[in-house]
């Protein structure tokens, strides 16, 4: 909750230097965003090539039917919930406001007083190739000093997040909300994006509800008393921010509701990094408001954003255990596939991470129906 305050703390700040503060002090906090702007983009690949490697090479060996079954519920639910946020979202969002998209055209635009041009050592899709291919091959010839290269890859990328990259996100929020009060266009940003936060939590919520009925049915049992057994991990997960801290408690809650114990050990800490519905529905939420506040109130067509969705279900590997680590794996294919540039990525950093908790709540929430309906499946 204290980087949500943070953050909340740097839009307020950066609005109010952007409309009131001298041109050269609103500068100087943009050309901050711009340096940490090329450190982010430079990190991005590196995440996603560690992360992903590390977490297919340490997928469980000969776990059979049980480890196939759950990685495809965890993706189908994974995929499934972004396709019905974004059916939702692209019908609201643009109820929001009819002018949306009309900026301060006479605003100055101002320009960093530095910058230095740090170029990613290679592309986000370069970088997720070469992590299933190591991955994979790590898992199939057991190369132990690979596995333990990727491991000590990941860590170092965390700890940078954890940090260095985290801690001034405020710093580089506020840099992007007083630019866009310069230009004139912060308020009615601001009054869309509150709408799509509220959005997203509902969207969170009718997502468990779906899930947890589907559960109740294949069970035969009340999907009501089935979530509810499942409040105390959604509270503990609004607090740490992380579905792998969460994991002990979603444990006891999934075999609150029966789960075998031994499929409840195998799923819960397996969906805590492969199973982020959650953090799925706030990005195409968020991902379609930023777009249209920013493509003249285009809304994509769903054809253009599916892709989107399937990868997104992918890169979901890559997410550390910080917060924030759902959309700072989302960064690189926002850009490359949605064509969204620095300002529109730091608008959806700010907007994701003012509801993350939210988000991690009903990952872990919704890892506790996974478990029942793999542990129904493994019983048939």
């Amino acid at each position: 909750m204290g980087l949500i305050l943070k953050l909340v703390l740097g839009i307020v700040f950066g609005t109010l230097i952007g409309l009131y503060m001298p041109e050269w002090f609103t500068q100087l906090l943009l050309t901050f965003k711009v340096l940490f702007g090329e450190l982010l983009f430079f990190t991005i690949p590196l995440l996603i090539l560690f992360f992903i490697t590390s977490g297919i090479a340490g997928l469980p060996q000969n776990s059979g039917k049980l480890l196939g079954r759950t990685l495809v519920i965890a993706y189908l639910s994974t995929v499934l919930a972004g396709i019905a946020a974004y059916f939702i979202a692209s019908l609201v969002v643009p109820l929001l406001n009819a002018g949306a998209s009309q900026t301060n055209a006479s605003a100055d635009v101002l320009e960093p007083f530095l910058t230095v041009g740090l170029p990613p050592v290679f592309g986000i899709m370069t970088a997720l190739v070469l992590a299933f291919i190591f991955g994979l091959g790590i898992a199939a010839t057991q190369a132990t000093q690979m596995k333990q290269l990727s491991d000590q890859g990941r860590d170092i990328i965390e700890r940078l997040l954890a940090k260095v990259i985290i801690p001034l996100l405020p710093f580089y929020i506020a840099g992007v909300f007083a630019e866009m009060a310069h230009a004139g266009t912060v308020f009615q940003t601001l009054q869309t994006f509150g709408i799509v936060l509220l959005m997203a939590v509902a969207l969170h919520w009718v997502y468990l509800s779906t899930m947890y009925v589907l559960a109740g049915l294949r069970q035969g049992r009340n999907p009501l008393g089935l979530l509810k057994n499942m409040v105390p991990a959604y509270f503990t997960a609004l607090g740490t921010m992380s579905s792998a801290a969460t994991i002990p408690v979603t444990l006891r809650c999934a075999k609150e509701n029966q789960v075998n114990d031994d499929v409840a050990n195998f799923v819960v800490p397996l969906c805590a990094t492969t199973h982020l519905a959650g953090s799925t529905i706030t990005i195409v939420s968020c991902a379609l408001a930023v777009m249209y506040l920013h493509d003249a109130l285009a809304i994509p067509s769903f054809f253009t954003v599916l892709p989107f969705i399937m990868m997104l279900g992918v890169v979901m590997l890559a997410a550390p255990g910080v917060p924030g680590g759902a959309v700072m794996s989302a960064v690189g294919l926002l850009g490359s596939m949605l064509g969204f540039g620095e300002t529109a990525i730091a608008l959806m950093i700010a907007l994701y991470m003012a509801q993350d908790s939210f988000g991690t709540a009903c990952n872990v929430t919704g890892d506790g129906a996974i478990a029942l309906l793999v542990d129904e499946r493994t019983n048939n």
